[in-house]
């Protein structure tokens, strides 16, 4: 990890992810489980990325949520905003077959479907140089609240709707670059400033309702693609924060991808047995 810590004047992070967290459970082939999340894959990789990261999410009273405010700790990840809520700790069921092809075959986000940052988070948030929002069931009205107030706002859209009030809209198309383009003038004309499509191992385009840009994906040897696009939406976004322009984000983003796809799990960890 970088020793570089980028704060504001006032202290506060460069960085926010806001929205769910998760135990990733492998099972068939394999048994075992890791810390994860869209929204706290990306702040995990900001921070590895040597950049000061605030998560605003929920974890429940259980041993899964100590786990994942342990794992966020260890990483360097602040927790201020961090919350426990009655109920359990989100989960995902990520199956392995023989031939090491894994599918999502069940989610719940548990507690996460619950959280709503209150109103002294949202002013840590509008504090932040840029702030992320993962799978958020109230990313709207987040993104009403930010966009405008001083952060650079973006939105994961695989996983939460809505393109307005954005400054970067990321979306996942697979590898039809048709779709990929379509998707990009989608959120374009649904209210984002740019639009960022990843396409797995056809690599990114994005647009901004005027020019677009192009980008391969780096050449690895695939262990795992789980956390890739968290990992991609953490590479690009610590680029363009510190001066990058598009097509050189997207190059970052692209880095910071392949470097996942070399590991199992979204992120360095050690495993512990599925339930």
């Amino acid at each position: 990890m970088s020793g570089q810590d980028d704060t504001l004047a006032d202290g506060s992070p460069l960085f926010a992810a806001v929205g769910d967290n998760t135990i990733d459970e492998y099972v068939g082939v394999e048994s075992r489980s890791y810390v994860g999340g869209n929204a706290l894959n990306v702040a995990v990789q900001l921070r590895r990325l040597g950049h000061a990261c605030r998560y605003s999410g929920a974890i429940g009273a259980d041993t899964a949520g100590a786990r994942v405010r342990t794992a966020l700790e260890a990483q360097g990840v602040r927790t201020d905003g961090l919350v426990t809520l009655p109920g359990h700790t989100s989960v995902s069921r990520i199956r392995v077959d023989p031939t090491g092809d894994r599918t999502f075959e069940f989610e719940d986000f548990a507690v996460t479907a619950d959280y709503v940052p209150d109103e002294r988070e949202l002013a840590a948030l509008a504090r932040c140089a840029v702030v992320h929002i993962g799978m958020l069931p109230a990313a709207g009205d987040v993104r009403r609240r930010l966009y405008g107030s001083g952060p650079i706002v973006s939105q994961d859209c695989a996983v939460s709707a809505g393109f307005d009030h954005l400054d970067v809209a990321f979306c996942s198309a697979g590898e039809d670059e048709g779709r990929a383009r379509a998707y990009a003038e989608e959120a374009v004309r649904g209210g984002a400033r740019l639009a960022v499509v990843t396409c797995g191992a056809a690599g990114s385009l994005a647009y901004d309702g005027r020019d677009w840009w192009r980008t391969p994906a780096e050449p690895v040897t695939v262990v795992d693609t789980t956390g890739a696009g968290d990992s991609y939406i953490a590479g690009f976004l610590a680029a363009r924060a510190t001066g990058a322009d598009v097509a050189q984000a997207m190059r970052a983003g692209a880095r910071t991808a392949a470097r996942t796809c070399a590991h199992v799990g979204a992120w360095p960890q050690d495993a512990v047995p599925a339930d």
